[in-house]
């Protein structure tokens, strides 16, 4: 929402209108009925940041924020899945900004989730932006799930090759008298 407000250079005081007219379904309830409690024109002379803070305590009550801390401190990437991962951090890190305030924390607990063998080169590759971070990921993700497929494909072409050549070579199997 402040990227938005920047964005159309929404003056001050019309913040929390501006904002308040994108609220959908239940949340457009609540700031109605918040309305008719304290009336209109004291609702809209809220600012920004008292508004916030109404927000989170009707909609991000203590233990929810809890359940995203730890989930974005055991977030990491799972089954080779970038997209996921990536997309599930910047979800976590927007929502509870307390954790990585700073790019630099964002940076850091983003590489901490990779996978050992990527995560060791991301370090040395030293990325100073979460999108460069994500970007050399990916790129070393690609490679090693390329380099996995072509093994994969000359392990497969081996095996089918021994096994045309040991066709019709074995011995037949004998059969025990009892």
């Amino acid at each position: 929402m402040e990227t938005v407000f920047h964005i159309s250079n929404c003056p001050e005081r019309y913040l929390v209108k501006y904002a308040t007219c994108t609220l959908l379904d239940s949340a457009l309830t609540w700031w109605n009925s918040h309305k008719r409690i304290i009336g209109t024109d004291v609702a809209y002379a809220l600012s920004w940041r008292e508004l916030l803070k109404l927000m989170t305590e009707v909609y991000c009550p203590r233990n929810e924020i809890q359940k995203m801390e730890t989930e974005l401190w055991n977030l990491s990437v799972k089954n080779n899945d970038m997209a996921t991962y990536t997309q599930r951090f910047q979800e976590l890190t927007m929502m509870y900004t307390k954790m990585v305030p700073e790019e630099e924390d964002q940076v850091e607990k983003f590489i901490g989730g990779l996978p050992d063998n990527i995560q060791g080169n991301v370090i040395a590759a030293e990325p100073t932006r979460l999108q460069d971070a994500v970007r050399i990921a990916n790129h070393l993700m690609d490679k090693k799930l390329k380099d996995y497929a072509v093994r994969n494909a000359e392990n497969k072409r081996r095996l089918d090759t021994n096994h045309r050549d040991n066709h019709g070579q074995q011995p037949p199997l004998k059969r025990h008298n009892t």
